[in-house]
């Protein structure tokens, strides 16, 4: 079984290593980018800006991921089962996805403005998603506050965990 745990923990780190070098080369895309857009006309310097902006987001959202996965199941080893855990764990992955989706809303609303109007009810499907899932999240933190406080002991053993993670 030992064994087993060390191969998931193994296979999670590999994996957050992957995110974070997909994370950097999106970096470096939306540098090119944004320095491609110095020298342009404004308004496809404007374009490309917003591109770039678009590139960071999801470079963000990769890096994040990373991040999360080598807390949560490399150094934690944190088996997923009480609520203080899984909202801990859901909250560190929606705060990412919500801000990436508004940001992916935001620059798809600008793009179609100057470029293709006609796709503009699509920018504001993925604006009107990330407000749903925002409100959901709320939702279910809401729900799970209840479900925290039936056992407080749980919510003092993540918050050592917190203590031993920021002085590794």
């Amino acid at each position: 079984m030992k064994f087993l745990i060390r191969f998931f923990s193994t296979v999670h780190a590999l994996i957050a290593v992957l995110f974070t070098a997909i994370s950097v080369l999106f970096i470096v895309v939306a540098a090119r980018v944004g320095w491609n857009a110095v020298g342009q006309d404004a308004l496809e310097s404007a374009n490309q800006a917003i591109e770039a902006i678009g590139l960071l987001a999801i470079a963000v959202v990769s890096l994040q991921i990373a991040q999360t996965i080598t807390e949560e199941e490399v150094i934690r080893d944190a088996h997923i089962s009480a609520p203080t855990r899984v909202r801990r764990y859901l909250s560190r992955f929606l705060v990412v996805v919500v801000v990436a989706l508004a940001i992916e809303g935001l620059v798809g609303t600008f793009k179609s403005l100057h470029e293709a109007p006609e796709t503009l009810p699509n920018a504001a499907a993925v604006l009107v998603a990330a407000a749903v899932l925002l409100a959901a999240w709320g939702v279910f933190i809401r729900f799970n506050k209840a479900a925290e406080e039936l056992e407080p002991e749980a919510m003092a053993e993540a918050k050592k965990e917190d203590v031993k993670l920021e002085g590794s």
